[in-house]
């Protein structure tokens, strides 16, 4: 599923239309992207949070020259799937 099919299904469940959809998933992004730059963690009950995390820096290998290169240290953004979500897509337990 893409960003405006997302927007297609949220404009559908919700009864409204599909600006106003938009306006709400952008608005979404959009300020988790903000708590996350600013170090704070988004927590959804049952679906999952959104955190960050520090890499360290480390040297790597050029896959084509085989040279080894200096990758700098960065912050990287994180999910981790709530139960809910989890147990959701859970495809094991679903043909039980």
């Amino acid at each position: 599923m893409n960003k405006s099919e997302l927007i297609d299904a949220i404009a559908a469940d919700a009864g409204i239309s599909k600006e106003a959809a938009k306006k709400a998933l952008n608005s979404f992004t959009e300020n988790v992207t903000k708590a996350l730059a600013s170090g704070d963690k988004v927590a959804l009950v049952g679906f999952g949070t959104f955190s960050t995390s520090e890499r360290a820096a480390r040297t790597g290998i050029n896959p084509q020259t085989k040279k080894e290169i200096k990758i700098a240290a960065k912050t990287v953004a994180k999910f981790k799937a709530g139960s809910e979500l989890s147990e959701a897509v859970d495809t094991k337990k679903k043909k039980k």
